[in-house]
């Protein structure tokens, strides 16, 4: 199994990057492990204490049990990746089932700084995208898809997730074994990485 990360800051072009893996390879050849499914479970904390939790910082996410699924997948064995609920700020009941397959992509924001989880990777790639574009993305997306206000994307923006882009994010961008600028627009860069994977695949 080859095992690919994808590191970027917030609404760097990750997400894209992976579709555009996920499309130019055959079906079924490709397993998805996202970072984001992997916050730790704050059901047991009143709602407002969770909306004000720092969700860009490392210790937020619960990186044994991602280890221990991308260990799992690596030999084989399929897993139940955790559905996180961004509205609540909650993990549900229900998993997504994760079949081990010949290429697996790992994706986050923060997966390049927990030097276990780097070790677990086969190719790094790390999403270089200017603050202003990654800030406009993540406005849109939280306002269509995590039930956000502007005020409350733009305080977190702020408060949290900017801050924590440099302490942690872009310091992990040294451990990247491929930099990408400006993400799905940058088609070379794309192309270069699919054709190692092709390469692992023998097409």
């Amino acid at each position: 199994m080859l095992t690919i990360g994808i590191a970027g800051g917030t609404g760097s072009g990750k997400t894209t990057i992976v579709r555009n893996i996920i499309e130019s390879t055959p079906g079924d050849t490709v397993s998805m492990l996202e970072q984001d499914s992997y916050y730790i479970d704050l059901r047991g904390v009143p709602l407002e204490e969770r909306a004000r939790h720092n969700f860009d910082h490392p210790d937020s996410f619960d990186s044994p049990l991602l280890k221990q699924h991308i260990r799992l997948l690596k030999k084989g064995v399929a897993v139940e990746k955790p559905i996180y609920d961004f509205v609540t700020h909650s993990r549900t009941e229900r998993t997504e089932h994760v079949a081990a397959r010949p290429i697996l992509v790992v994706e986050g924001i923060l997966i390049f700084t927990d030097p276990d989880l780097r070790a677990l990777m086969d190719i790094k790639v790390f999403i270089d995208t200017d603050a202003d574009l990654r800030l406009i993305r993540r406005i849109r997306r939280d306002l269509a898809e995590r039930g956000r206000s502007l005020d409350s994307v733009l305080s977190q923006y702020e408060q949290t997730v900017r801050p924590m882009h440099y302490e942690f994010v872009e310091p992990s961008k040294r451990f990247a074994d491929i930099i990408i600028p400006e993400g799905g627009s940058n088609l070379i860069a794309q192309e270069l990485l699919i054709d190692r994977i092709h390469g692992q695949l023998g097409r």
